[in-house]
């Protein structure tokens, strides 16, 4: 945790307006040397994508094309919205986007990381093209018809972090990329400091598709988890992907909570009923949630994903960090960079 407290730091205060990214070792010693407050961007400028490429942005973009939800809900949060002329396909699925910033689902769809739609993108004639580093291969297309485009693989919370501050510098909403990135860092500095001293309690996080899919330590979960003071159950393990397990290695770790990914597609009764498990801490004690999902998925690095990391501890230590907090910061949160506010009525799953 403290790795991830002192990156989130070093984004904060050391980025240059050549933003950090998966760049040469000279890049990020470039990337070092920005001092405090230099947070307007003068064009041309140049920032170094998370494919490594170095891409100049003649002028600030004015339009913006997005091939990927958690870049689209990123430039939400910064508030660059009424920017964005095109954006990835299925938003319509995406409560963010009803609850923040309707207007996105008019938007034109570009496809997607599976089947872009290369010539819808160009027909809209953006400044910047923002898409997932799984389709880096449409790139060369795009660069050859005149378009600047960005690449961005957002997978993990320092990569989502390193993320920001590219669209950030791209985009001249280094101000708002900062204080998202502070408030995150305050609320996971405050939480750990409630947690300290406390016992870890075993959880085991169950992916969307399966039960018996698990995050290991590379995941995002594992963060996820351990940020709300409890123990990953699959920490062991070296899969840097959900990990397929049996019903016998997951009754021999013996979880005392089960967490059920935000989108799961089997529920908590579910898991509760399965004569399989009934041995297993968790179901025995009535002990398996589910990620609240009415709004964002916060078990991915998505703007928002600090909520999940703060919902989680709640659930495992609720007489340091209640409910009703929880839900308090969630408004905060939204209020603060969604301009809405949610009604948090319901929306606790740990109720």
């Amino acid at each position: 945790m403290k790795k991830w407290f002192s990156f989130i730091m070093a984004l904060i205060f050391a980025c240059t307006a050549t933003a950090c990214g998966n760049a040469p070792e000279e890049v990020r010693e470039e990337v070092s040397e920005r001092t405090e407050g230099e947070e307007e961007v003068s064009y041309p400028v140049t920032v170094t994508d998370q494919l490594g490429r170095q891409v100049t942005i003649e002028k600030e973009p004015e339009t913006i094309v997005s091939g990927y939800y958690i870049s689209t809900s990123l430039l939400v949060a910064l508030n660059l919205q009424d920017k964005l002329t095109g954006i990835e396909a299925k938003a319509e699925s995406r409560p963010i986007y009803h609850l923040s910033a309707p207007d996105l689902l008019t938007l034109p769809s570009v496809g997607t990381a599976k089947e872009f739609d290369l010539e819808g993108c160009a027909a809209l004639h953006p400044d910047l093209v923002i898409l997932p580093m799984k389709l880096k291969g449409v790139i060369p297309a795009l660069e050859e018809l005149e378009l600047t485009v960005l690449a961005v693989n957002p997978e993990d919370q320092e990569l989502f972090e390193e993320a920001a501050q590219i669209l950030g510098t791209a985009a001249n909403a280094l101000p708002a990329v900062n204080k998202l990135l502070q408030y995150t860092q305050e609320k996971l500095s405050a939480l750990a400091d409630t947690l300290t001293g406390l016992e870890a309690p075993s959880v085991y996080m169950a992916s969307n598709s399966s039960l018996l899919s698990t995050a290991g330590p590379q995941m995002y979960q594992h963060s996820l988890i351990e940020n709300a003071g409890g123990e990953n159950v699959a920490g062991a393990l070296s899969d840097d992907y959900w990990a397929e397990i049996s019903y016998e290695q997951l009754l021999a770790w013996d979880p005392a909570y089960i967490i059920l990914a935000a989108n799961a597609d089997y529920t908590v009764e579910s898991v509760l009923e399965d004569p399989n498990l009934a041995a297993c801490k968790a179901v025995k004690n009535r002990q398996v949630y589910q990620l609240p999902g009415d709004i964002d998925a916060w078990d991915s690095p998505v703007p928002g994903s600090v909520l999940g990391s703060m919902w989680l501890a709640s659930i495992l230590h609720p007489g340091e960090y209640p409910a009703e907090q929880w839900k308090e910061d969630v408004r905060e949160f939204y209020e603060t960079f969604y301009r809405f506010t949610p009604d948090t009525d319901g929306l606790y799953a740990g109720e």
